[in-house]
């Protein structure tokens, strides 16, 4: 009986480690899935700096921006908007 016990143990930490293991794998993969979403969007850089020319952004801009995962782009936002006080430089402040 204590052999079987003992073996339930071990059993059940070791899919404890295997669902904690997973869980992490999933969160880098997710955390890079975002890196990749960022970095597509930069087919759009053509349509978005100051003076650009081009006022129409083109399909694969329009394809990129889609792909990018609701949260990845709002936590990405959300981060930029905090980089200027955390370089101890005055907060943005964008005109129309």
């Amino acid at each position: 009986m204590a052999v079987f016990k003992s073996g339930v143990t071990v059993l059940i930490v070791l899919l404890a480690v295997v669902a904690a293991e997973q869980s992490q794998m999933a969160k880098a993969q997710s955390g890079q899935s975002c890196t990749n979403q960022l970095a597509n969007l930069n087919v759009c850089a053509p349509f978005v700096v100051p003076g650009a020319t081009l006022t129409t952004p083109s399909s694969e801009c329009c394809g990129a921006l889609q792909s990018v995962q609701h949260d990845c782009i709002c936590s990405t936002l959300r981060i930029s908007s905090q980089l200027p006080s955390q370089c101890n430089l005055p907060p943005l402040t964008c005109g129309n």
